[in-house]
């Protein structure tokens, strides 16, 4: 049965947090290759593909890509000489932000922003409080919301006026049109052995249906606040767009409704591990069948390499990702961990799942 109102959890579908890791890899991921600009009989796409893991069935594929509607050809001829001359050995090295801050033009900075830092824990905090909202609001896909009460959610502090900074709203609206704007092309059924990749679908995360401005003297304009301006609406109405429902394919993971997604204040998102290895777990229970229902066994590489724990400070490496476990032990999500020696390869991280906190439906697919 759905949730009711008052459920103590909320239910994810599956599918989307099957390849959420893999749609959300860092460009310092070793299976990101650097974006390219494509174009074809439907039109023109940046894209960006995360290569499958062969020697891990939870790894798949996936392309992320704006589709870029409405392009003259000046317009084309303008965004690929932004994209020759863009600094991609920057871009891995150093950083986006050092990578892209040659390109002139805000709405093709932006562009590439969107699709190098999709599905940043920030953006997977406003999923997770979406789903939350459908389980409450009981009406299929379609989600309601008001913009500063998400923005509480994600902690962030009121001026003294009462409203929130210039920057923080824009934020929020660029993540929305991010996650409404970036596609990810996957296989349909992933776990059919020679049949993937057979039939391919594409689908946005979610889907912005419309939006309120409640101030009628203020003009808004949504993809020119994701992309130029500092704006935005007061309201929106989405369609998630992994949306199937509990009651249609029992293909789900359910979290604690008092999941935590504020942001921590001065930190960026890509440092939040813990959102990160939230995530890889939920992912994991729908990929893996969890020994005695609740213990997950998962190679170190792996766990490493989905929380962006990549360098070659082993020790560092070590540090962060045992304090993040201790921070979901904390929340409540994990029992205990403890890592088991490799016969030849990687060390294998065993966790135990608090399924009060977290818990895999079984798929019937």
């Amino acid at each position: 049965m759905p949730p009711t109102n008052k459920a103590l959890t909320f239910p994810v579908d599956g599918q989307l947090l099957m390849v959420m890791p893999r749609a959300g890899a860092s460009v310092n991921n070793p299976d990101v290759r650097l974006p390219i600009l494509r174009s074809d009989g439907d039109g023109y796409y940046l894209e960006l593909r995360v290569e499958s893991d062969a020697s891990d069935s939870g790894e798949v594929a996936v392309t992320r890509r704006v589709p870029l509607e409405d392009l003259t050809t000046d317009e084309w001829e303008e965004l690929k000489q932004e994209y020759e001359n863009l600094d991609l050995a920057t871009l891995a090295d150093q950083g986006i932000g050092k990578g892209l801050e040659k390109i002139q033009d805000r709405k093709i900075q932006r562009l590439f922003m969107a699709l190098l830092t999709f599905l940043n824990p920030r953006q997977v905090g406003i999923v997770l409080y979406l789903y939350k909202l459908a389980a409450e609001q009981n009406n299929g896909p379609i989600v309601t919301f008001r913009s500063n009460d998400l923005l509480e959610s994600l902690g962030y502090s009121r001026t003294k006026g009462g409203s929130f900074h210039a920057k923080v709203r824009s934020q929020l609206n660029r993540d929305l049109v991010s996650l409404h704007r970036v596609e990810l092309v996957l296989a349909k059924s992933l776990r059919e052995g020679n049949k993937i990749g057979a039939e391919v679908v594409i689908k946005s995360v979610l889907r912005i249906k419309s939006f309120k401005v409640e101030n009628l003297s203020r003009e808004f304009d949504l993809a020119k606040a994701a992309d130029y301006t500092y704006e935005l609406a007061d309201s929106y109405t989405v369609s998630l767009e992994f949306f199937d429902g509990p009651s249609r394919t029992g293909d789900y993971v359910l979290f604690a409704s008092d999941i935590d997604i504020t942001q921590k204040l001065g930190s960026n998102t890509k440092n939040d591990y813990r959102t990160k290895l939230l995530i890889y777990l939920a992912s994991r229970l729908k990929w893996d069948s969890p020994q005695d229902g609740q213990y997950l066994g998962i190679s170190k590489q792996y766990l490493f390499k989905n929380l962006d724990l990549l360098g070659s400070n082993s020790s560092r490496n070590n540090q962060i990702f045992w304090r993040t476990v201790e921070e979901l032990q904390r929340d409540g999500y994990i029992l205990g961990a403890q890592e088991l020696p490799g016969k030849r390869k990687s060390p294998t991280i065993q966790f135990q799942i608090n399924p009060d906190k977290l818990n895999s439906n079984t798929s019937n697919q």
